[in-house]
C-alpha cells in the first residue's frame, strides 16, 4: 500500500502542474516537473510481466532496466544496460551475461543475477499476454528453471531450443517482458503463490531512471526520480501524464502553459501551432501500424472474397492526406519502413466497382451488416468514420462501437469482434516481433497458448506460419530480408488484415522543454532525459 505521504506528494504534484488562477494568462508548470497530455485509457497493468499496451510500454522503458536496449538512434545497434557484457556459444543456443556491479533497485535491495533469472522465469510461469516474446525460445513453465540458470552473483546462462539469428534473441531481450524486478520485494508481496502479480499490477517493484508513484486508471500517471539509479539521474523530479483524448483540450492546455507536452494532437492543430513562437515540434517514424482485421470466426468475413473487397473499399490517399497529415504515411505492409525486410508496396486504392465484383462473386452482391469495435480517440476515430462511408458505397453497412483502450483491447483478446481497429507497436527491433503476431498463428484453437493478432482474429495459417518460422532462423541478412519481402506479399493478397498506415509520432511541446525524443518503439521515449 502506498503511504499518506506518497499520496499526498502525487496529489500536490498534480495539483500544482494543474492549477491555473482565473486572471492569469499563461500558467506554467513546476520547473521539476513535466506535464503530459496523452490518452493513456489503454493501460491495463504496471506489472511488465502482463502490460502490453503502448502507454503502458513507455512507463516500463522510463521505470524498468533490463539486459539490453537498443541505441535510439540507430535501432540496429545494441547498448548495455544492466549487461555489461554478452556472447553466444558456438552452437548458438546459449547466451551468456555478465552484469554491472553495485546497482540497486528503487527500494534500496541489490540488484543480481538471482533477481534477473527470477525475472525472466517469473515471466514466463506467469504466462501473461507478452509471454511468448520469451517461449518462442522454447522455454516452458516446466523447463525454464534449467534454461534460464543463475551462474554466480552477477552472471547468468540463456538457453534457447534452437540456434536463432543472435539478433533476434538480443532484440527480445530489449523488450518490456525482459524488465528485471525486485525478487525480495516481489517475494514479500506474494499472495497464494502469485509471485507478487496481484500486488505490482498497481505498484512498482523495478531500478529504472524512474520510478511509478501513482498510476490512476483512465485519469494519471505519476512517475518520480529514482535515487538510486546506477547511470545518470534523472533532470526531472517527475513526469505527469494526464490522461486527456481530445487533441483540442490538449492543444488549449499546450498554448496555455498547462502542459508542457501534448501527444495526440491532429493535423489541423499542428498547423495552427506552427506560428506560435513558445511551442515547437518533434516527431519519429516509428515501428507501429494502423490496421483493422476481420474475425475470421464471422461467416461473411471468412470468404477470401470479403477479405479482398474489403481492402479496395479504403480511400487511402484521403486518410493520407487529412487524417494522417503530419503524423503518418500510407503504409499497407505490416513490416514497418525501418525493420528488416520492411516491403513499401502499395496495391490498394479505392475501387468501388472492383469491391462489389468481389462482394457478388461471394454471393453478397447487396453488400452485408456488420460491427467494428474502436478506441474512441483520433486518428483512429476519424479513419473508422471515414471507412464507413466508402464501405457503404459497396452496400455493407457498418455500425461503429465506441469504447476506451482496455474495453475494445479486451473484447478484441477474446476474439468477440466482428472487425476491429487499431494499432500496433514493435515490441522489439526485430521484423519476427510484427511477422509473429499478423502472419503467424501455430494454435489457432480457442484455448491456444500463444494469441497473436492472426489469432485473435481466427485466421489459421499453418503454411505461413512455417514461413515465418524459418524466416527467424535465418542468419544470413540478405535472405532473411528476402524472405519477409516474400512473406508481405503473400499477406497482402489474403489476410484478413487491411493495413493503413504507419505512423510518424509527432509532439507538440513548449519551447524550454530540453532533449525530448520520441523513440522508434513506445518504450524507447526516454523522458528521464529531459529536462526544463
Amino acid at each position: 500500500m502506498k503511504s499518506m505521504f506518497i499520496r499526498s506528494a502525487a496529489a500536490l504534484a498534480v495539483a500544482t502542474a494543474f492549477a491555473l488562477p482565473a486572471t492569469s494568462v499563461l500558467a506554467a508548470t513546476p520547473k521539476d516537473t513535466l506535464v503530459v497530455t496523452w490518452a493513456i485509457d489503454d493501460i491495463i497493468t504496471m506489472d511488465p510481466a502482463e502490460a502490453f499496451e503502448i502507454s503502458a510500454g513507455e512507463v516500463m522503458g522510463n521505470s524498468y532496466d533490463r539486459l539490453l536496449r537498443y541505441d535510439v538512434n540507430d535501432p540496429s545497434k545494441l547498448v548495455a544496460d544492466l549487461a555489461t557484457k554478452w556472447s553466444v556459444s558456438a552452437d548458438g543456443k546459449t547466451y551468456t551475461f555478465e552484469l554491472r556491479p553495485g546497482v540497486k533497485f528503487a527500494s534500496g535491495n541489490a540488484l543480481t543475477a538471482e533477481d534477473v533469472v527470477y525475472s525472466l522465469q517469473r515471466a514466463v510461469l506467469l504466462d501473461k499476454t507478452p509471454a511468448f516474446i520469451l517461449t518462442q525460445f522454447g522455454l516452458t513453465k516446466d523447463n525454464v528453471k534449467d534454461k534460464i540458470k543463475q551462474t554466480g552473483p552477477l552472471s547468468l546462462t540463456f538457453e534457447t531450443d534452437q540456434a536463432y539469428a543472435p539478433t533476434f534473441v538480443y532484440n527480445c531481450l530489449t523488450a518490456n517482458i525482459a524488465s528485471i524486478v525486485d525478487k525480495k520485494l516481489l517475494m514479500s508481496k506474494e499472495a497464494g503463490g502469485d509471485m507478487g502479480y496481484g500486488w505490482l499490477k498497481t505498484n512498482y517493484a523495478g531500478s529504472g531512471p524512474m520510478k511509478l508513484r501513482e498510476w490512476r486508471a483512465n485519469e494519471v500517471v505519476l512517475l518520480e526520480r529514482n535515487d538510486n539509479y546506477w547511470g545518470e539521474k534523472s533532470k526531472l523530479t517527475r513526469v505527469i501524464y494526464r490522461h486527456v483524448k481530445e487533441a483540442a483540450t490538449q492543444r488549449l492546455m499546450l498554448e496555455k502553459g498547462d502542459a508542457d507536452i501534448a501527444r495526440n494532437l491532429q493535423p489541423q492543430d499542428l498547423d495552427a501551432l506552427a506560428s506560435n513562437k513558445d511551442i515547437k515540434t518533434t516527431a519519429t517514424p516509428k515501428g507501429t501500424v494502423w490496421y483493422f482485421s476481420l474475425n475470421q470466426k464471422h461467416p461473411i468475413l471468412s470468404k477470401p472474397e470479403v477479405r479482398e473487397a474489403f481492402k479496395w473499399l479504403v480511400d487511402y490517399d484521403a486518410i493520407g492526406a487529412t487524417m494522417i497529415k503530419n503524423i503518418g504515411v500510407v503504409h499497407q505492409n505490416f513490416l514497418p519502413v525501418g525493420l528488416l525486410g520492411a516491403s513499401t508496396d502499395k496495391p490498394y486504392k479505392l475501387d468501388v466497382e472492383k469491391a462489389k465484383a468481389l462482394l457478388a462473386k461471394a454471393g453478397h452482391p447487396n453488400g452485408f451488416k456488420i460491427t467494428i469495435d474502436m478506441r474512441t480517440t483520433q486518428p483512429v476515430q476519424g479513419m473508422t468514420e471515414a471507412i464507413q462511408q466508402t464501405l457503404k458505397r459497396a452496400g455493407i453497412e457498418m455500425e461503429i462501437l465506441p469504447g476506451d483502450g482496455k474495453q475494445t483491447l479486451t473484447k478484441y483478446r477474446a476474439r468477440q469482434h466482428d472487425i476491429y481497429i487499431g494499432q500496433w507497436g514493435a515490441d522489439y527491433w526485430d521484423p519476427h516481433t510484427n511477422a509473429d503476431t499478423f502472419a503467424r498463428n501455430p494454435d489457432n484453437g480457442d484455448n491456444a497458448k500463444s494469441k497473436p493478432l492472426a489469432w485473435r482474429n481466427a485466421w489459421d495459417i499453418p503454411e505461413m506460419t512455417k514461413k515465418a518460422d524459418a524466416a527467424v532462423l535465418e542468419r544470413d541478412a540478405n535472405k532473411r530480408k528476402a524472405m519477409y519481402l516474400e512473406l508481405q506479399a503473400d499477406h497482402r493478397k489474403v489476410s484478413p488484415f487491411v493495413m493503413i498506415g504507419q505512423m510518424i509520432e509527432t509532439a507538440a511541446i513548449r519551447s524550454d522543454v530540453k532533449d525530448f525524443k520520441i523513440g522508434p518503439t513506445s518504450d524507447a521515449t526516454y523522458m528521464f532525459k529531459v529536462s526544463k
